[in-house]
């Protein structure tokens, strides 16, 4: 199985009040950084079975932006597993309901994401060191319990390589 991990793109500061902060939207960055995300890897044929979200404001927009951009067409899937204060063992969970999947796209909160990340990816089952940044996305290819890193891209290295994409597929003209 693949997984693509997806923090949710920037939202502004959070907010004292938990309700309230559950209903942050993106702000004006964050919607852009989705664009970004969404064409790169619609660029490098990224394609999902299915995209699972935390059920808060800022993970479900991420979700249907970066979505839209690579046209995906399926419902995305509302998870309780990707909510900021989820364990390891309930996104084990997550990952044997989905293990039909060919490709999933998990989209949550720091510090659990990069957690679930880490742990994937470690050999030993610990914590592997990784910091996704909002917006980043990496590429997880599963072997029954443990993965393997083969990406990982913050928006900023995103927006260059769809630059680079978009650039490198536009007609050559030549001069005489």
């Amino acid at each position: 199985m693949i997984i693509y991990f997806l923090r949710h793109a920037s939202a502004g500061d959070p907010l004292v009040n938990p309700k309230k902060d559950e209903k942050r939207a993106l702000d004006k960055d964050g919607i852009e950084q989705c664009g970004y995300v969404g064409r790169a890897l619609a660029a490098i044929d990224a394609q999902v079975d299915v995209i699972l979200s935390s059920p808060l404001k800022r993970a479900t927009q991420t979700a249907s932006l970066v979505g839209n951009e690579m046209g995906y067409e399926g419902k995305l899937q509302i998870e309780n597993a990707l909510r900021p204060e989820a364990t390891f063992s309930d996104f084990r969970r997550l990952l044997e309901k989905y293990s039909a999947q060919e490709s999933i796209m998990v989209v949550g909160h720091n510090p659990n994401l990069s957690q679930f990340l880490g742990t994937v990816i470690s050999e030993s089952g610990c914590e592997a060191s990784v910091d996704l940044k909002k917006g980043a996305v990496a590429r997880v290819d599963m072997r029954r319990n443990s993965g393997t890193l083969q990406w990982c891209l913050t928006p900023k290295a995103l927006r260059a390589l769809y630059a680079t994409a978009v650039e490198s597929s536009r007609p050559k003209t030549s001069r005489k």
